[in-house]
């Protein structure tokens, strides 16, 4: 293993070069299509039912991902998919930028979108795979912490600053909604075309990334359906009914959740939400509430790496439902300082960073094993679809009780979130730090 973090010339260039812009190109996709996308559709006039309907069948790529990711070990190489991924993902965002100001807006724009997270989805299952390729043990511990960053600052960067920016040009250009978020997105796809060049231009080429010549799709098939059948057989039955439900139940509030208070915080106020301008918001939800949220992540793996997850696992479900309140709260007071909202939204993000610990961390447990890597992609599917399913028929509840009563729904929606919980049984040395070093 090699001692030093840095690289030599033979290695290619400096994993500094490529990493940290590699995750931020992974990043950006995914939070443009599942939070950009909702204020945009928002300030375009879509009811909330057809905002979370649309948006949350967006999530399915992430969710069926594991069927074509072997796939991608037999066609060109993991290099190529990045760079064909980034340039098709730039295409994407000119896609949309393209058609937000014509008639067919919703139309194309949904396509282009669901072109966005495809094409995120196989980016996503590159990167990772050249990540280990391209770096040695030693840098691929190192970079952990630098990948995880840039990914978290690209979700700033698309929800805080993106979203600011096409505020500020709806102020320049007189509330030309469609014109300014069409030049904001086309600004993004000049982003994405000098990501491309410059990953085109600076990925080093592993010696091990190459097409398997030692496998067929037939070969492929045969080992996914067995990767499949060893899922759900490699517990009891009763312990794989539990596992798949704690997947699938865990996060249901926060399903709920996502989606609506978004709309909440830029809806109007004459319809019951705190009516924040796209600047307001990107600095609420898009800074502070990712700022939130990583910080309660960080916090979350702290504690369960001392202690385990059994120790903390209830501090974690207190921590991802009870401070859903705060919405209950914000839709009773309507408050009108912008502090208090930041304050609210913070509180609420930096629980749920610190109770998602529990949640991916069960899903590691869960995937132990043989087939470690195949078993936790397809936990990962499970995690998106129990986003996708609750945000389907989100926006048609909120909008028929009121976001009042919604937010009422979803804090005893937490309900489920404990019972789930009440039947794992977790190993209680599971997590602590003196596990990993052993």
């Amino acid at each position: 293993m090699q001692k030093s973090r840095r690289y030599t010339k033979r290695d290619g260039a400096s994993p500094w070069a490529w990493v940290p812009t590699l995750y931020f190109a992974e990043g950006l996709p995914y939070v443009a299509v599942m939070t950009i996308s909702i204020v945009l559709y928002k300030q375009l006039g879509l009811s909330n039912a057809e905002i979370t309907f649309y948006t949350s069948w967006l999530y399915l790529p992430w969710v069926i991902k594991p069927l074509w990711s072997p796939f991608i070990d037999l066609i060109k190489t993991k290099r190529w998919w990045i760079t064909a991924m980034q340039l098709l993902i730039g295409a994407a965002f000119g896609g949309v930028a393209f058609t937000l100001p014509t008639h067919f807006w919703l139309q194309g724009s949904l396509f282009f979108f669901w072109v966005m997270a495809f094409s995120s989805a196989t980016h996503d299952i590159a990167a990772d795979g050249f990540y280990m390729l391209g770096l040695n043990e030693h840098n691929q511990a190192w970079f952990v912490g630098i990948r995880s960053t840039f990914y978290r600052l690209a979700t700033i960067f698309g929800q805080g600053i993106l979203v600011m920016i096409a505020g500020n040009l709806q102020v320049i250009y007189r509330n030309s909604i469609a014109f300014s978020w069409s030049l904001m997105f086309y600004g993004v796809t000049g982003l994405f075309i000098a990501l491309w060049l410059w990953h085109s231009y600076i990925l080093p080429r592993p010696s091990d990334d190459l097409p398997r010549k030692d496998i067929n799709a037939s070969t492929i098939w045969s080992e996914f359906v067995h990767t499949i059948a060893t899922f759900f057989t490699k517990f009891p039955v009763k312990e794989t009914i539990i596992g798949i439900l704690f997947m699938l139940l865990y996060r249901m509030p926060e399903g709920l959740l996502a989606k609506v208070s978004a709309l909440f915080l830029i809806d109007a106020g004459h319809n019951g939400g705190l009516g924040l301008s796209p600047q307001e918001y990107g600095l609420v939800q898009g800074t502070v509430g990712v700022i939130g949220l990583t910080l309660g992540g960080i916090l979350g793996g702290i504690c369960a790496g001392r202690d385990g997850l059994r120790r903390w696992l209830w501090p974690m479900v207190c921590a991802i439902t009870l401070p859903d309140l705060v919405y209950v709260y914000m839709s009773y007071a309507l408050p009108d300082s912008l502090f208090v909202v930041n304050v609210c939204v913070f509180i609420e993000q930096f629980g749920y960073g610190f109770g998602f610990t529990a949640y991916m961390l069960y899903l590691i447990l869960y995937s132990q094993g043989t087939f470690k890597t195949s078993h936790y992609a397809l936990c990962t599917a499970f995690m998106a679809l129990s986003m996708m399913i609750p945000g389907l028929f989100a926006g048609a509840l909120q909008e028929a009780v009121g976001y009042k009563h919604f937010f009422i729904i979803v804090m005893a929606c937490c309900a489920v979130t404990f019972i789930v919980t009440s039947f794992l049984k977790i190993d209680p040395e599971f997590g602590k730090k003196k596990e990993e070093e052993e």
